[in-house]
């Protein structure tokens, strides 16, 4: 068996986290291993080289030396399957973990996605009290965009007890430059790891016993300008001759044909039985002993092994025990080579052998592998397919993609189950690419009974035509086919079991999204609501706080801001029970926008607060355009107009709603902060640039932008840019006020009231206006709106003063009467038109105030402080109350008004 680790999202391959044995024969190589006892240590150390340099043999020197008395050591020896995110975060977090146990041990899960596991992994670490230094090594196998981005945060918000080492056959895709301007880079090459001359002498001589003379030893060092590879090979090749130096004369070149002829020569002085379990059993990336047998026959595979590491024939040991080996890569390039030129047919056979000991290991992913490396597809498929709940439950679909899609297309003609797995992967990544033929494929297969299918996960077949519908129910949705969604997701409901509840979920939720795009947020509530208790029967949370998270907007659009509220905090509930589940910032910055509308701007700033304190790791794939739209509007409500404009257009280029309606667009909140700030110019622009027209067919998804467009237009009859304006308004007002009224839409009933008020006033009409604002006023009592009365202007200001001077007046009337006074009262905060401060910044809290300026995250503005991060976040809300300001940008602008 091979030694697996179980974590929450996969068996890990425990060896992978090994450090590879030192070996005893190794040249000491203090001019290398000194330079990572500098004071300061680099963020990150980069060995970059081609095969056969001795990086991995120069870092196992490293860790074996002084360093490893005061620095915790992780390692991850990378391989193509780590090209998958989940399968990534899994291994990070059980290398940290090997060293620090206690890392993340009640807030991480290697279930959760990659960017949540290195969020938090950068602030346990920070707490850990102790160095710990993570290597990467062959990182060249990894080309997931997702994975180098990880790595970027790692480096880029790296505490200071924390240093990365990546190990390299290239310069790998990430910001090298960048690093190494700001010193937080330290780099080992090519150059650096050829051996010199006295290290050569010292190889050739010592460990390899050859007593060659200077000369020799000069030519040879020479002739391979140090490739550490090359003269390994040569030295094998050189015992017992007797013509060492007329071999060392004959011997010129120096690149990779020079390794495939001394490989060679090493292969042809071994005996029978060694060449040939060298060659058979070099398919194999791992290697121990029962493995080998089975693929290579035999039954001495255990002793073979430790004879081959006993003659340095370039064998890596992967763990103290020596149970599992691996060849050098270079010396495996050259014996899979040679295993083609010489016995091209055994090469299917042999990973075939290699995936039926793998199945029977329980190590699915290298018997897949090694199924498709020896194209034995059918045997692949069946893997894959019995596989594939699994990976889906884990996440994996970037693995599961990656398998399906090295299927030739044939193989999927009679398999419905496994095309079904590829529409699923391919929709799970946004890729519908291939979709709707593999659609058809599948129901031409349910159709006919004839050829029988190929079927081996027979719980799914039974589930083929709803899950089928589901798929189809997505794609229509994506196509904005609203009835199609509706007509697919409805029979898919008819025909699931009422026990499978994660599929009825999935359909339920398609429905609510449906319902929620054309206005009939009713029935979209409902839906959502089934949706969230579906997905909590199937114990599928994560997926329940997405919809959480979708059902508090459309309960806010309805204008149900207590039931938002108790969607939220629900939500807040689920993640405090589930550590480290993502969606606990989402739901604060949900309260804090249902706070601001209530106009307790004090607590929603608190809840904005708690919200990035978490993190953007602790928030759903929305989170980061969301924040910065609320924290707008609480800039907006505070009359900071400029900071508010300036998050939103942050906001803009993040803003993706994923499958959810568009109903808010970024651009026309902006419109709306422009008109505040008396930009009309710019609101304008906006409306012309999306072809707004009064008379325009309304539909739900654009209603928040012709509400914005309604006040574009009272606005130009207010400075008397257009006379037909006003009435152009009232006309569309009134027609959106009854579309929303027949959607139930309270929210923006309530809010067209007011703008009709507004544009009623402006006629002339006080009868009219004083009417729609006390219905507007009658509709937000019961949930206790206020803040939609604060941004319509001074008429609607006076118009409140005098329905709240009435004696009968509701008590909710005064309150929104007192909070526009209030707001009335507060000038609108502009540049240069701050107070100065009362209480001045300290001399700390200047330092800090400086070091925000600049790019540093907070890790690096503790390090540069050498503080605690703890330290550093106490300062900067000292400074950000003192300023009164709500975020790090603001602070800077405030700052430089101040002359700071």
């Amino acid at each position: 068996m091979s030694e697996e680790v179980p974590t929450g999202t996969a068996s890990l391959v425990q060896t992978k986290l090994h450090l590879p044995r030192r070996r005893r024969e190794v040249v000491h190589r203090p001019r290398l291993t000194n330079r990572w006892t500098s004071e300061r240590q680099p963020v990150l150390t980069l060995v970059a080289a081609p095969a056969g340099f001795g990086k991995t043999t120069l870092l196992t020197e490293w860790f074996a030396g002084a360093e490893a008395s005061t620095r915790s050591m992780a390692w991850i020896a990378l391989d193509a399957g780590d090209n998958d995110p989940a399968v990534f975060g899994a291994y990070l977090l059980a290398a940290i973990r090997s060293v620090a146990p206690q890392i993340g041990a009640t807030s991480l899960s290697s279930s959760q996605p990659l960017r949540t596991i290195t969020a938090a992994l950068t602030n346990d670490l920070h707490e850990l009290g102790r160095d710990v230094v993570l290597v990467l090594d062959d990182y060249h196998v990894i080309d997931s965009a997702e994975v180098h981005e990880a790595i970027v945060f790692l480096v880029d918000h790296a505490p200071a007890n924390f240093c990365l080492v990546v190990a390299s056959r290239a310069a790998p895709h990430l910001p090298l430059a960048r690093w190494r301007a700001r010193g937080d880079l330290l780099e080992i090459r090519a150059a650096d790891l050829r051996f010199t001359n006295d290290e050569a002498a010292r190889y050739l001589n010592g460990p390899m016993g050859l007593q060659l003379a200077a000369k020799d030893i000069g030519a040879l060092e020479a002739r391979t300008e140090g490739w550490i590879a090359a003269l390994q090979l040569a030295a094998l090749s050189m015992q017992g001759r007797d013509d060492v130096a007329a071999f060392i004369d004959n011997f010129t070149g120096d690149d990779r044909f020079v390794v495939d002829y001394l490989a060679e020569e090493v292969l042809e002085r071994q005996s029978g039985d060694v060449r040939s379990f060298l060659l058979h059993t070099a398919v194999l990336s791992r290697l121990t002993g029962s493995l080998c047998d089975a693929v290579a026959g035999g039954s001495r595979g255990k002793a073979m092994l430790e004879v081959l590491d006993r003659a340095n024939l370039f064998l890596v040991a992967l763990d103290d025990g020596r149970h599992w080996y691996r060849y050098h890569h270079l010396f495996a390039d050259v014996l899979r080579a040679r295993l083609v030129d010489e016995q091209p047919e055994m090469v299917a056979e042999l990973h075939l052998r290699a995936s039926t000991w793998y199945e029977r290991d329980g190590d699915t992913a290298e018997a897949v592998r090694h199924a498709l490396a020896g194209q034995h597809f059918d045997r692949a498929a069946q893997l894959i397919e019995l596989a594939a709940p699994l990976l889906r439950q884990r996440r994996q679909e970037g693995t599961l993609l990656r398998w399906l899609e090295s299927l030739p297309d044939e193989v999927f003609i009679d398999r419905p189950v496994l095309a079904l797995s590829l529409v699923g992967a391919r929709m799970a990544t946004g890729d519908v690419t291939g979709v709707e033929p593999l659609l058809q494929l599948v129901e031409s297969t349910l159709e006919h009974s004839a050829p029988p299918p190929i079927v081996f996960d027979h719980e799914l077949f039974k589930r083929l035509p709803a899950q089928v519908l589901v798929q189809r129910a997505g794609l229509a949705l994506l196509a904005g086919d609203v009835d199609g969604t509706i007509a697919h997701a409805s029979r898919a409901l008819d025909l699931l079991e009422t026990t499978d509840h994660l599929r009825r979920g999935s359909a339920t939720a398609l429905l609510g999204l449906a319902h929620w795009a054309i206005g009939d947020l009713g029935t979209a509530e409902r839906r959502y609501s089934e949706a969230v208790r579906a997905l909590i029967a199937a114990d599928h949370i994560a997926d329940m706080l997405g919809c959480s998270l979708a059902l508090a907007d459309i309960q806010i659009a309805q204008g149900k801001l207590a039931a938002a509220t108790r969607t939220f905090e629900s939500g807040l509930r689920w993640t405090t029970e589930h550590p480290g589940l993502r969606g606990a910032a989402d739901m604060h910055v949900g309260l804090s926008e249902v706070l601001i509308e209530k106009n307790d701007l004090d607590a929603a700033a608190l809840r904005l607060e708690t919200s990035t304190e978490l993190g953007d790791s602790a928030g759903l794939p929305q989170h980061a355009y969301r924040w910065r739209v609320t924290m707008a509007r609480l800039c907006r409500a505070r009359g900071d107009l400029d900071g508010a404009l300036v998050l939103i257009d942050e906001a803009v280029p993040l803003y993706d709603t994923d499958f959810s309606p568009p109903v808010r667009p970024v651009t026309a909140l902006r419109a709306r902060v422009q008109l505040a700030r008396g930009d009309l110019d710019a609101a304008l622009a906006w409306a012309t640039d999306r072809g707004f027209n009064a008379s325009d067919d309304l539909t739900y998804v654009r209603e928040y932008e012709h509400i914005t467009f309604a006040r574009v237009l009272i606005a130009c009859h207010a400075t008397g840019r257009d006379a037909r304006a006003l009435e152009d308004a009232r006309t569309l007002l009134t027609r959106l006020l009854a579309a929303a009224e027949e959607g139930s839409r309270i929210g923006s009933t309530i809010e067209i009231l007011i703008l009709l008020a507004t544009a009623h006033h402006a006629h002339q009409d006080n009868a009219a206006a004083i009417a729609a604002l006390e219905d507007a006023l009658r509709r937000a009592e019961a949930e206790g709106h206020v803040r939609l009365f604060l941004h319509a202007g001074p008429a609607v200001t006076a118009l409140l003063r005098s329905v709240a001077s009435r004696e009968h007046a509701a008590p909710h009337t005064r309150r929104v009467r007192a909070a526009a006074d209030h707001t009335e009262s507060s000038p609108v905060l502009s540049s240069g038109s701050r107070p100065p401060l009362i209480d001045e910044l300290s001399p700390r809290e200047l330092d800090v105030l400086r070091l925000l300026r600049s790019d540093l995250s907070g890790p690096d503005i503790a390090r540069e402080l050498i503080v605690s991060l703890n330290t550093v976040r106490t300062h900067t809300k000292n400074i950000y109350a003192k300023l009164g300001v709500n975020n790090r940008r603001e602070a800077i602008r405030r700052a430089a008004e101040l002359g700071l």
